[in-house]
């Protein structure tokens, strides 16, 4: 496998809403919430299991505050100071300062997570919501590559193997579909 294929698989892995894509579910929330006078709402019916879910909060690993989340806010605040608060920014500053404050949220350790800022980020930035997935991945490149690398040059690897288990169906019964 080369480099270029490395990396390609790399970010397709991460496409879709709960990984790669997760700030660019952040923006569709914020996109549906409309309005900053919406947010209660918004919060209310989330915590009564009606609405949607509060994207860009919690996260599998971080059962407290997530570490990265604290750095990207600090460049989120330092990128929103210098691009100005749209509205969509300000449903998002709006929805953060509640769920901080909110017993509901806090008790769950629903805190932002980094996922929360990188999309506030981009979107100031200027960048199309398409490129998001692609500009999480970029971070990584050096990591993947490493990793690429690490395998080439071990003299007893022969084949890569992904170590997941299988936990899909089992075994079926073939039947042929085609008359013949």
């Amino acid at each position: 496998m080369d480099p270029f294929s490395a990396v390609s698989a790399g970010v397709a892995a991460l496409f879709g809403p709960l990984h790669g894509g997760a700030n660019e579910q952040v923006l569709r929330m914020i996109n549906e919430i409309g309005s900053v006078k919406n947010v209660p709402k918004f919060i209310e019916s989330v915590k009564s299991g009606e609405g949607g879910r509060l994207m860009g909060f919690g996260h599998r690993v971080y059962k407290n505050y997530d570490p990265r989340a604290r750095i990207v806010k600090k460049l989120a605040d330092e990128v929103l100071a210098e691009t100005g608060a749209e509205e969509e920014l300000e449903i998002a500053m709006e929805l953060e300062k509640i769920a901080l404050h909110d017993d509901y949220f806090v008790s769950r350790k629903l805190y932002p997570n980094v996922d929360f800022y990188t999309g506030l980020i981009y979107r100031a930035m200027g960048f199309p919501t398409v490129y998001f997935t692609v500009l999480f991945a970029i971070a990584r490149t050096a990591g993947w590559l490493a990793q690429w690398e690490e395998m080439l040059l071990d003299k007893d690897q022969k084949i890569a193997r992904p170590r997941q288990i299988y936990v899909g169906p089992g075994e079926r019964r073939y039947e042929s579909r085609i008359q013949g």
